[in-house]
């Protein structure tokens, strides 16, 4: 996903060169679409979320007790490593879009957001003399309610198409969080905090059609705040911080 991010900012950097080549004119759709001051619509999309792990300074010499590691039947452990892997999500919602000049407008899009983010931890057991190297993976299931307010930078309109690049800020409340909430389970949850704010930009081209225009956008949202919820275990003991990113490729309908 980020190098269909750099692909996709590339294609918009030399987006303008294309005009000065002399390209013919052809028959233009919605005309005066620009010049509306609001437009509405909605978009759909993909997600791909992770987590960005920073991991705790003395990782690698802190010794977790067995009460700190219930998961794993081994008498202490110390963890060697945490990361997280990307899984993909669904994203549907509404576009709100107020034409501020010629080429800025200001965009509001609530989206509800559906996706899954993991973490993987590599834990080296103690039992009596013997060792083991084991693997963990939990699992955080989100549905987040966004609510982004978005700045959108376009080019001049070359026919029926332009490029843009649009940057602004976003609130995420997670309605699935389980931060709160006690398992009745053996197994140790990890926990992640409801809220969370995030830094945003993005890239784009919309495509006008006779009815309709039609944009394809792809957005990197960066979270601003530790989301993990601490308690005593290996589990977040390990990590110093935790923050949420998440990549987004959407189409728009306006």
């Amino acid at each position: 996903m980020r190098k269909v991010f750099f692909i996709f900012a590339l294609l918009i950097f030399f987006f303008p060169v294309a005009d000065t080549f002399g390209q013919s004119r052809k028959v233009m759709n919605l005309p005066k679409y620009d010049y509306a001051d609001y437009h509405f619509g909605f978009t759909l999309g993909l997600n791909q979320m992770l987590l960005t792990v920073k991991p705790a300074s003395d990782l690698n010499t802190r010794v977790f007790t067995q009460l700190q590691n219930p998961d794993i039947n081994v008498d202490s452990s110390m963890l060697l490593g945490v990361n997280s892997s990307p899984t993909f999500g669904f994203i549907i919602g509404i576009v709100g879009d107020k034409h501020l000049g010629q080429h800025v407008n200001v965009r509001l899009v609530p989206a509800l957001v559906f996706g899954e983010r993991y973490i993987n931890y590599s834990i080296l057991g103690y039992r009596g003399e013997s060792t083991s190297l084991i693997d963990v993976e939990k699992n955080v299931g989100s549905v987040f309610i966004d609510v982004p307010i978005m700045f959108k930078y376009k080019s001049k309109r070359l026919n029926n198409m332009l490029a843009y690049i649009t940057a602004g800020g976003q609130y995420s409340y997670d309605i699935a969080s389980n931060a709160k909430r006690k398992e009745q389970t053996e197994q140790v949850v990890v926990r992640l905090k409801q809220h969370d704010y995030y830094a945003v930009v993005g890239v784009g081209f919309d495509f006008y059609n006779p009815w309709f225009k039609l944009g394809v956008e792809l957005k990197m949202a960066y979270g601003l705040m530790d989301m993990q919820v601490r308690d005593n275990t290996i589990y977040t003991q390990g990590i110093e911080k935790l923050n949420s990113k998440i990549f987004q490729l959407c189409v728009t309908f306006e």
